[in-house]
């Protein structure tokens, strides 16, 4: 006789990162369309922008949606603070949608402990940060590591960091090229027969 084997649904994530441009109005945009879509979490994204930018960066001249204006000036354009993540926070309790948020440096995972998020997330770019790792760690959140330009070295004392502190989390293959090329992505094909 075959086994029956009943799969759990997928635990759906939008990545609204910082595709809100700045504007809660959009955010909300996007939240609502994710809980429309029956997404079970919304993710943003939090940066300390004087510790994640590049010095030779700030000051570079780039074009954006309002015009030409330096990096820093348009990175600070975009970025939410803590009045706009408690509209966030209560937005998402309304509507019913989980939410969380990666952060990327320490100043910024200390921000977050101002909200009652259920999850954390490790983006790929901070997998090497692991200073942060630890600090995320230790938070005892389930955590969400994204595994994007990283190489088996990397993702193993990521893991380390993790079980040693005793801390649920989620690997996922991510791939850090976009757009990306189908094969590109690392995915094996399942012939199911259906």
């Amino acid at each position: 006789m075959n086994k029956i084997i009943k799969r759990k649904k997928p635990f759906l994530i939008a990545e609204i990162g910082i595709n809100h441009n700045g504007s809660i109005k959009l955010a909300k945009q996007l939240i609502d369309l994710a809980k429309k879509y029956n997404f079970n979490s919304v993710k943003f994204q939090k940066r300390d922008l004087d510790i994640c930018i590049p010095e030779h960066q700030k000051n570079e001249i780039r074009n954006t949606p309002w015009g030409q204006m330096t990096y820093l000036n348009y990175k600070k354009k975009i970025e939410l603070g803590e009045k706009e993540f408690k509209e966030i926070e209560s937005y998402c309790k309304k509507v019913k949608i989980n939410w969380f948020c990666s952060a990327w440096d320490l100043n910024s995972l200390q921000f977050l402990k101002k909200f009652k998020t259920k999850y954390n997330k490790v983006a790929s770019a901070m997998i090497t940060n692991l200073n942060l790792l630890e600090a995320v760690a230790s938070e005892k959140k389930l955590t969400f590591i994204s595994t994007g330009m990283c190489n088996m070295k990397d993702i193993n004392k990521a893991v380390n960091i993790f079980k040693k502190n005793k801390c649920d989390f989620v690997l996922m293959h991510c791939v850090s090229n976009y757009p990306c090329h189908e094969k590109d992505l690392n995915l094996s094909l399942i012939n199911t027969g259906c």
